[in-house]
């Protein structure tokens, strides 16, 4: 009888023993713990939108994301969990919290991060090259690039100049009446980042376009010279010989009358009214001649 009742309780106690195997998990194939999540380095630790970053760290998954301040980031994990990258996105300069959270909840110590101004560039000036004397609109040079903000001022030879803002992507300014020669255009936003230089050249050469004879005051007549880039100080020089400007009392000898930068008037006493070759060339103060103009004039 009590043989029954042994081989009874033992029959009970194998069968238990097998439920509970077939449900509780062998410990080989126990949900693994997942290791800390932690941050070593940041690079850069600091940077403008767009700009790649890397955190290195331990305990990232394929779903960890990084978070700057509340922004949640795109987020790339590589190297069996040790490496996280991602682009700064396009958010106001300042100091920002980064970190990393995983699926469980779990996120790392956050650290410092500096997010700074985006620094402007410069792709074209149009036109790249202005005429010394030209005058409203021909003076208007549109800069070209990106990152420029509301506020952001064109710099001419390293100072400030007026300028107005068009979009991100383009500003225009009026060329300021500066001697002949390549200058330096820049951009330098609100947070003061600077754009690199693009050169601008300031054409001064004068150059004769047309001539023609004009009043005929019995003594002396007028050759009208039509061109760009003359000065008040500009001569003449007529078949080698120099020309100024009121050299003697109007009709005693020759002489120009400077009519602004497109025209001077050339008071022209002939000897005789037989029309000849007369070969003509302007002078700028700073040397700068224009090409030999021919015409058949007295």
């Amino acid at each position: 009888m009590y043989r029954h009742l042994i081989n009874a309780l033992l029959l009970s106690v194998l069968l238990t023993a097998a439920a509970l195997a077939q449900v509780a998990p062998l410990p080989d194939v126990a949900e693994k713990k997942l290791p800390p999540l932690t941050i070593l380095s940041i690079i850069p630790a600091q940077g403008e939108p767009g700009t790649p970053v890397t955190v290195n760290g331990t305990g990232f998954t394929e779903t960890t994301t990084a978070f700057l301040g509340s922004k949640e980031l795109h987020t790339v994990v590589a190297g069996d969990g040790r490496i996280l990258s991602f682009e700064l996105p396009d958010l106001p300069a300042g100091a920002y919290a980064l970190y990393v959270r995983r699926e469980d909840g779990t996120a790392s110590r956050a650290f410092n991060f500096m997010l700074q101004s985006p620094t402007p560039t410069l792709t074209a000036l149009t036109p790249g090259t202005v005429v010394a004397c030209a005058a409203g609109r021909d003076r208007e040079v549109v800069v070209s690039g990106s990152n420029f903000q509301p506020g952001s001022r064109v710099l001419f030879d390293g100072a400030a100049i007026p300028s107005r803002f068009i979009s991100s992507a383009a500003l225009a300014f009026a060329v300021p009446q500066l001697p002949g020669g390549l200058h330096q255009v820049q951009v330098a936003n609100p947070s003061n980042a600077t754009s690199s230089t693009l050169g601008l050249l300031i054409d001064a050469k004068p150059e004769i376009l047309s001539v023609s004879v004009g009043a005929d005051h019995v003594v002396f007549y007028d050759l009208i010279i039509n061109g760009r880039n003359f000065f008040q100080a500009s001569t003449l020089v007529a078949d080698g010989a120099r020309v100024t400007t009121l050299q003697a009392p109007v009709g005693e000898q020759d002489q120009i009358l400077f009519r602004g930068c497109n025209q001077i008037i050339y008071q022209r006493h002939p000897y005789d009214s037989t029309p000849r070759q007369i070969m003509l060339q302007v002078v700028n103060p700073n040397g700068d001649e224009s090409g030999v103009f021919s015409i058949n004039a007295p």
